[in-house]
């Protein structure tokens, strides 16, 4: 009888990298569902008992899961919470006034591999009898992720350092603009629920004039008003749609972890040419 294990992860970019290492061996329930917001989430009873019948559970960790503890205390469930950041470079950021560490780590694919490796090494503690299908699937998995971090950083070496900046809505690709190169400017924190005062709106339209961004972007989770109403001011045009912290709908561009950073890669380079 094969074994399978009952897998929880926190949000559905998380879930989907359990999925490629799991495999048949791995039956994965996701908390934030591809859309959702892994910030604002709020569990619910049904959540708690997901947890409760679960035989691990996966999360980011790096402060992104604040609703976490208080889940698991409240669902009772004993077993392991594996932190899938673990051993990660961390970055930090500012947000009102205070240095945080930037929890949106998976946006770099170097840091990919090391999800994949923590997940993949996770599994085959808890599953020892499958250990070989695991490492077998963790491996080729993470060459994947390997092939696409060196084509993000050969695609962007070939842009003008002067056209790799960015506007966004919300800064989460701190991780991403660090490894690939890439200036993103961001109205609001690294958090969707912080607020941007009047003059954090002056002085990022300023420096957008004087910086020449040329190009707007939506993430699928944050009002996109404000980031519109400084593109109208500086003139910057829509560049589309980004995923930097969930899968897209089933129908959607970004239906895998991997789907995700290609999709993310494709459009901003789009953008710079």
């Amino acid at each position: 009888m094969a074994n399978t294990v009952d897998a929880v992860a926190s949000f559905s970019i998380l879930s989907d990298i359990v999925k490629q290492v799991g495999g048949e061996h791995v039956k994965v329930s996701t908390l934030v569902r591809p859309g959702g917001d892994s910030h604002s989430f709020e569990p619910s009873a049904q959540d708690s008992k997901l947890l409760s019948q679960a035989d691990m559970v996966f999360v980011s960790g790096l402060g992104l899961e604040g609703w976490l503890d208080h889940l698991v205390s409240a669902s009772g469930y004993q077993g392991l919470v594996i932190i899938a950041s673990k051993g990660i470079d961390t970055r930090q950021i500012e947000e009102n006034s205070e240095k945080i560490i930037d929890p949106h780590a998976w946006n770099s694919m170097k840091n990919g591999v090391q999800y994949a490796t923590n997940v993949m090494n996770a599994l085959i503690a808890a599953d020892p009898q499958d250990a070989n299908y695991f490492r077998q699937r963790g491996t080729e998995f993470i060459q994947q992720l390997q092939k696409l971090d060196l084509w993000a950083k050969t695609q962007f070496a070939a842009v003008p350092p002067a056209k790799r900046k960015v506007l966004t809505s919300h800064d989460a690709f701190g991780y991403f603009g660090h490894e690939y190169g890439v200036t993103f400017l961001a109205p609001v924190g690294f958090s969707t629920a912080a607020e941007a005062s009047a003059s954090d709106v002056a002085c990022l339209i300023k420096q957008i004039k004087q910086e020449k961004v040329s190009a707007y972007f939506i993430d699928n989770q944050t009002d996109s008003r404000l980031v519109k109403q400084i593109a109208v001011a500086t003139g910057a045009k829509a560049g589309g749609e980004l995923y930097p912290e969930t899968l897209s709908s089933a129908h959607g561009p970004a239906t895998t972890y991997v789907q995700t950073f290609k999709h993310n890669v494709d459009v901003l380079l789009a953008s710079m040419k």
